[in-house]
């Protein structure tokens, strides 16, 4: 026998039943560019630029404690075509800076570069005429981590600055701004 139908419980005028009720719990409604802002941040391809001694810390970040698989950024690349982070890992030379230029102009766009140590951020304590005073000379750099060598805690910190940077940029998508369709 059918159970009688209680008339409280029946729908009223203007409630949402049916598809429109079950997508309003399942669709998450936003930005392109903000939906791209979150994949590239959690997406981050480093190429390790590693010269001296603070590539030994950068070795420790895919180690159990700290992890930086968890931040999207654990696959180095080792070519600067598939790579979108390059991080610069100790002491550069005047006569490596040429090849640090290559490297980054390699790189695709969007680019970020971290500087990875003091050395690379300032030359160190190295005082001399074959030591760069710092990476920032040759190319842009987004991100500076400090420490001799920086501890995993502070490149780990200096990853999340340069996620949440990545979010907030605008995405290019490929669509010239301030232009019309016409390219003008």
């Amino acid at each position: 026998m059918a159970k009688p139908i209680d008339p409280t419980r029946l729908p009223r005028v203007g409630d949402v039943r049916g598809e429109p009720a079950l997508l309003a719990d399942s669709v998450l409604v936003t930005r392109l560019d903000e939906a791209i802002g979150w994949a590239r941040k959690y997406s981050i391809f480093p190429y390790p630029f590693a010269t001296a001694c603070c590539a030994m810390e950068f070795m420790s970040l895919s180690m159990t404690p700290y992890d930086i698989d968890r931040f999207g950024a654990l696959l180095p690349r080792f070519t600067p075509r598939q790579a979108d982070l390059l991080m610069v890992i100790g002491t550069v030379t005047v006569r490596q800076a040429p090849i640090l230029r290559r490297v980054y102009d390699q790189m695709a766009e969007p680019r970020w570069v971290m500087a990875f140590g003091a050395c690379a951020s300032t030359g160190g304590f190295y005082d001399n005429y074959t030591t760069l005073p710092g990476i920032d000379r040759v190319v842009p750099v987004d991100i500076y981590v400090p420490g001799c060598p920086p501890r995993p805690e502070c490149v780990i910190d200096g990853l999340m600055a340069l996620q949440r940077r990545i979010q907030r940029q605008p995405q290019m998508l490929g669509i010239k701004r301030g232009h019309d369709h016409h390219g003008r």
